[in-house]
């Protein structure tokens, strides 16, 4: 390019500031320090952190041949009837609300509880040989 056909450059940089403002024509490095530059790596390291941590929250592990998500695993322990010790894996509605009250499943609360809820609050529970 020869001289006549250079733009100028302080004129195109005041075009620019006056677009989009003086931030714009700044240099990148102009704000920056070494403690700013500690601050971002610290929080780079921060970010990392959490990332390694959601990626072990979905890792999925297999169970029984169903793969099945780690974190699931992780949840207290297993949800399972108090009186007639049957895992609860129907998930129904009826069920959730019993396991979380009574600590037992729908058809052991018709069976044993409703009606009594008294009485089962106040600790008793059936014979296992029921």
């Amino acid at each position: 390019m020869s001289g006549k056909n250079k733009p100028d450059i302080a004129a195109v940089e005041q075009a620019i500031a006056k677009k989009y403002g003086t931030e714009a024509i700044q240099n990148p490095n102009a704000g920056w320090s070494p403690a700013r530059e500690k601050a971002y790596q610290a929080e780079l390291e921060s970010v990392r952190l959490k990332k390694y941590e959601l990626e072990d929250k979905n890792e999925k592990v297999e169970v029984d041949g169903v793969l099945i998500p780690k974190k699931l695993l992780n949840r207290g322990s297993s949800v399972c009837c108090s009186v007639c010790e049957l895992a609860n894996f129907s998930f129904r509605l009826n069920d959730d609300a019993c396991i979380t009250k009574f600590g037992c499943c729908f058809s052991c609360y018709v069976q044993w509880i409703e009606g009594r809820e008294e009485r089962w609050l106040s600790g008793w529970r059936p014979d296992k040989n029921h």
